[in-house]
C-alpha cells in the first residue's frame, strides 16, 4: 500500500485512492506474511481484515482492491456493502482472455 503500483495509475484515472491507516496496515502485513504466506488462514484475523474494510466503507470509499494475492484467501466468502476486486482473479482473467484471444 505505501508503493504507487496502484496508487498512481488508478489517481491517474481521477479515482481518489484511500488506503488503511498505519495501525491498519501494520495488521495487514503482519497477517500476509506471519499467517498467510505461510497457508495459515485464523477466524481472528478474517475478522481483523472485515474490521479494516468495514472502517473503510464507513469513511466512504466506494471499493476495495485485494492488491496481494494471499488476501483473496483470507477473505473468501465475506460478502460487503461495496465492490471488491481481487486482482489475482483480474490477473488471472485477463491472461486468459488474452490467450484465447
Amino acid at each position: 500500500m505505501e508503493q504507487d503500483f496502484y496508487t498512481s495509475r488508478l489517481e491517474n484515472q481521477g479515482i481518489e485512492v484511500v488506503v488503511p491507516d498505519p495501525d491498519d496496515r501494520k495488521v495487514v502485513h503482519d497477517v500476509i506474511y506471519n499467517e498467510l504466506c505461510l497457508g495459515v488462514i485464523k477466524k481472528q484475523s478474517q475478522q481483523k481484515y472485515a474490521q479494516i474494510v468495514d472502517k473503510l466503507i464507513s469513511s466512504g470509499v466506494e471499493g476495495i482492491i485485494l492488491g496481494c494475492t494471499e488476501i483473496c484467501m483470507l477473505i473468501g466468502d465475506i460478502k460487503f456493502s461495496v465492490p471488491v476486486f481481487d486482482t489475482t482473479a483480474i490477473h488471472a482473467k485477463a491472461a486468459v482472455d488474452f490467450s484465447l484471444s
